[in-house]
């Protein structure tokens, strides 16, 4: 597709520098009408991409032939172009100067002071009605669980959202997955359980520590902007180390979460950069596996999950210092200790190999063992070709280890 001939319209169009701003084409299809293709190389935020074809795979293989034949120089600039580009690229430029006016002009305090009161009533609201809904579950009996239909998790789920505690609806609609399990009296139990923290957690108010409640109003869905955090978040100065990223999908099925962990060589802090995406895409982060940057962070109050105040530079890394599994384990209750209701954390073996027994492990010298996650570690085992290996790893108490990166016994990292 990434050929002059299946192009028989197609253009760039330069920014006021000179530079080229955007790329656009239109491709022969299987029907009448060509499908009309556009990128805007310069949009905020890295390149946008549109496409009239009817793919959800976003960008589309239209898109993708007309930025390969654009590397191909086979798009030449035209000084004029179609009246449905112009109107995409207007309609993007237009938006952008919107968000940056309203990021721009002052927050009326008092307006803010009174929406932040609702917010908080709207809240408090929806987690004593939770409590309430709770000891429902539990005086009925776990019994009654998989008799309920879905509509009846669905209706405490929406109830919170109203309440505007997106993350507390997120865990309740969560519940059915549990039932599904193969332990479900226990898996549900624990899941009901941890809400019932969260109920609590969320009545102790300040008698918390300051990263404890910051983790329960994360948990329960009251965000904290990038902004805030950029102006007021604790700022930390670090070599950091990029240990591993993982993709999975949100408890909502809708988006993808990439999650980046880093490590402090001076402060020993960890850190979590987050980054989402649609389905059809890739979450970006600015960061990769056996690389350490020079930063300064800024803070969530949660006191892990981070926001680069500054592009970095990146270079290679020796393998990091790893630990014996008791350390790991350690480490994780630590940090559980402070989040209950954290399902992952990083931890680096040292010296761990693959090993088998009924279901496969990842195994250190001294006879310990973490299980992991997988029935079938192909990657991991061409990898390390079975021999002991430094391992960045995301532990979970419910899934098991799930491997990020890999260091050989030359050294190499190998992503995973």
């Amino acid at each position: 597709m990434a050929k002059p001939a299946s192009w028989p319209e197609s253009g760039t169009v330069a920014a006021p520098e000179g530079a080229t701003s955007a790329v656009w084409g239109a491709c022969k299809g299987s029907g009448a009408k060509p499908y009309l293709a556009a990128v805007h190389l310069d949009g905020a935020g890295g390149p946008a991409y549109k496409c009239s074809c009817p793919s959800r795979k976003i960008p589309c293989k239209h898109v993708l032939a007309l930025l390969v034949l654009w590397a191909q120089e086979g798009v030449h600039t035209r000084e004029e172009h179609p009246e449905w580009v112009g109107n995409w690229l207007s309609g993007r430029v237009e938006r952008r100067k919107k968000a940056e006016e309203s990021t721009a002009a002052p927050a009326d305090p008092k307006r803010a002071a009174a929406t932040l009161k609702a917010r908080e009533e709207a809240v408090e609201s929806g987690m004593r009605e939770l409590r309430l809904w709770l000891d429902d579950q539990i005086e009925a009996g776990l019994a009654e669980a998989p008799k309920h239909g879905y509509g009846h998790w669905d209706r405490m789920a929406k109830r919170l959202v109203d309440a505007k505690a997106g993350a507390a609806a997120s865990a309740v609609a969560a519940l059915p997955a549990a039932i599904r399990s193969a332990h479900w009296p226990e898996a549900l139990l624990e899941r009901l359980s941890l809400l019932h923290l969260l109920v609590s957690a969320h009545e102790a108010g300040d008698a918390l520590d300051a990263p404890t409640r910051a983790a329960v109003r994360a948990r329960i869905g009251i965000a904290v902007k990038a902004g805030e955090v950029l102006s007021e978040g604790e700022r930390v100065r670090d070599t950091w180390r990029v240990l591993g990223l993982r993709d999975a999908p949100t408890e909502d099925g809708q988006m993808t979460a990439r999650r980046v962990w880093l490590h402090g060589e001076k402060s020993g802090r960890t850190a979590l950069f987050l980054s989402f995406a649609r389905l059809q895409e890739g979450p970006r982060a600015p960061f990769r596996a056996g690389t350490e940057v020079e930063a300064e962070f800024a803070f969530y109050p949660d006191g892990h999950r981070i926001v680069p105040v500054a592009d970095t530079a990146a270079r290679t890394a020796s393998p990091p210092e790893g630990t014996t599994v008791a350390e790991a384990l350690d480490v994780c209750a630590a940090a559980l200790a402070a989040d209950p209701w954290r399902d992952t954390w990083p931890v680096v073996l040292a010296g761990a190999a693959p090993a088998h027994d009924g279901r496969w492990y990842m195994a250190t010298a001294d006879g310990a063992a973490l299980p992991l996650d997988t029935d079938a570690p192909w990657t991991l085992l061409a990898v390390t070709g079975g021999h002991p290996c430094t391992v960045a790893a995301e532990w979970s108490p419910r899934d098991g280890l799930t491997p990020m990166t890999v260091w050989d016994r030359e050294g190499r990292v190998h992503p995973l």
